[in-house]
């Protein structure tokens, strides 16, 4: 087991696009910050460095470390040191579920869990990554081997430093999950108006508790939260090219095509349009 490993098969399999829950990140250059939305997964930086801004707080993690995400989130993602290599893994709350059921872990729920974090990979999930990779080319050794691996990656989040957090992403009772219901409303409903006493319910709790809670879990408000979705909606259907400025901006849930220019220049940095246009080149 060893990074150089890892690193010299990320390499070779970057790029492939057959194994939809794993996804694998190599650069030569650091760049600009990226606005994405990321969901449940864990991410383990192989070589170079990377940082991730969440609202007002920021994680740097670098070659040996991991990131782990428990709920969907707005972040502003940056490679800090490059080359960087990296790998990641979508995780499934079934999964984590049937785990904690398996093994009997210990499932105590504690309150105002982050919705991040960033921990030291144990040599022990390094192994499993790299043992993950090596199937990859063994396309009857993945299909077979590849579910015990991701179990046995699974196992060792929940048993390590984030384990708590981890945890959560599988219990149906917990106060991450309910947190999460008010979440996916606001990414499904996104052009919708706001009414906090309906996620409150929505979540099982009153509303200066569910305030409390989703601002532990997300590092913003519920309205903050909301206008970070419509801003990252609206640079997707700019960039489609489908729909004008203003047109974009009501569809996200902008009544004033002013308000929605200033908050896109003030999330991303440039004008709507001028944003899309370097987007489209920079894709292109």
């Amino acid at each position: 087991m060893s990074l150089p490993e890892l690193c010299s098969l990320i390499a070779a399999n970057h790029g492939r696009d057959d194994v939809d829950w794993l996804f694998l990140a190599r650069t030569d250059e650091v760049g600009e910050p990226t606005p994405l939305l990321t969901g449940p997964a864990v991410g383990l930086v192989a070589a170079g460095a990377k940082r991730a801004a969440l609202g007002d707080r920021t994680y740097d993690y670098r070659a040996g470390q991991y990131l782990a995400v428990s709920v969907d989130l707005p972040v502003t993602s940056t490679y800090t040191e490059a080359p960087f290599l990296g790998i990641g893994l979508w995780l499934e709350p079934s999964a984590i579920a049937e785990l904690l059921l398996d093994t009997d872990r210990s499932v105590t729920r504690a309150a105002n869990h982050p919705g991040i974090a960033v921990s030291d990979a144990s040599p022990e999930l390094i192994d499993a990554f790299t043992r993950l990779l090596r199937l990859l080319d063994r396309p009857d050794d993945l299909r077979v081997l590849a579910p015990m691996i991701k179990r046995e990656i699974v196992w060792r989040l929940i048993t390590g430093p984030q384990g708590a957090m981890v945890r959560q992403i599988g219990l149906a009772d917990s106060t991450l999950t309910h947190v999460g219901r008010a979440i996916r409303w606001i990414r499904e409903h996104h052009a919708e108006p706001l009414r906090i006493e309906e996620l409150a319910r929505l979540s099982r709790m009153s509303t200066t508790s569910f305030h409390r809670h989703f601002r532990a879990v997300t590092a913003m408000t519920p309205v903050q939260y909301q206008k970070s979705i419509r801003l990252h909606e609206a640079r997707l259907l700019l960039v489609d090219r489908t729909h004008d400025v203003t047109t974009v901006g009501y569809l996200v849930g902008y009544e004033s095509a002013s308000q929605f220019s200033r908050e896109y220049r003030r999330q991303f940095g440039l004008p709507p349009g001028r944003d899309a246009e370097r987007l489209r080149h920079a894709n292109a």
